[in-house]
């Protein structure tokens, strides 16, 4: 059994012949956040729904809590909440009426439903249809959905995206919140402040690759102020170079 809340080891995906993430090992501790960050294509959803039990590797290993999906998927994903990056919501469909329906697939109380559509800032905008509903409160109902059932592990495919300053706020200091419970926490991003603000420990990915991890401590002593935009722009400009190199 692992050691680590969650341990990943190893992993690679290959989709349609084209290998999107490769030899990519981390864990976390319980009641820890982890950032993972980079540019489009760098493999960081594709990590997640892995973690998730969405997508299964190729080869590698994941255990979350001592579990593994291939051998006990039912108490696997009882342990996560998944927030995607986007998700068509059905059509007419209210945010309290989605949020039910999850709420039912999760055998959780209607009062739980009642308690994040106020976290998240909805209450009074419960009995409208979704499909009315801007970017950013699109997502703060995903995000109502992945705390439902107060998992063990929340798993959030670029949270922030759409979201407003004040929504930016909120939501850091609800994740934080959400560490303070115990609860671990899991995300993308491409708003590297947010990562900073947020996670103990940060993964730049690029073409799939770990290019870069360590606490933000770590990475303040490399780079002083702006520590990951700093690190993000000498990964870029090594992963360009060594690219140049390859090609002489």
């Amino acid at each position: 059994m692992s050691e680590h809340f969650v341990a990943a080891t190893n992993l690679y995906k290959t989709i349609k012949g084209q290998t999107i993430v490769q030899d990519i090992s981390f864990h976390m501790e319980r009641g820890s956040i982890v950032g993972l960050c980079g540019g489009n294509g760098a493999g960081k959803s594709t990590v997640l729904r892995m973690v998730a039990g969405i997508l299964q590797p190729t080869s590698g290993e994941i255990m979350v809590n001592g579990l593994q999906w291939k051998h006990d998927r039912k108490r696997f994903a009882g342990q996560i909440g998944y927030m995607p990056d986007d998700y068509q919501f059905p059509q007419g469909m209210t945010a309290r009426e989605i949020l039910l329906f999850w709420a039912g697939l999760r055998k959780v109380s209607e009062q739980r439903v009642n308690e994040v559509l106020a976290l998240v800032g909805l209450e009074d905008k419960k009995n409208k249809s979704v499909s009315a509903f801007s970017k950013g409160m699109r997502q703060r109902v995903l995000f109502a959905q992945s705390m439902l059932a107060e998992p063990q592990l929340l798993i959030m495919d670029e949270p922030t995206n759409g979201l407003d300053p004040y929504w930016m706020k909120e939501f850091v200091q609800l994740v934080k919140g959400l560490r303070r419970g115990g609860q671990s926490v899991i995300f993308s991003t491409h708003q590297l402040d947010i990562a900073e603000e947020l996670a103990d420990e940060v993964i730049f990915l690029n073409e799939g690759r770990n290019c870069g991890e360590g606490s933000v401590t770590e990475y303040r002593q490399l780079f002083g102020d702006y520590p990951l935009h700093r690190a993000y722009q000498q990964m870029m400009e090594l992963d360009a170079s060594q690219e140049k190199e390859a090609e002489q």
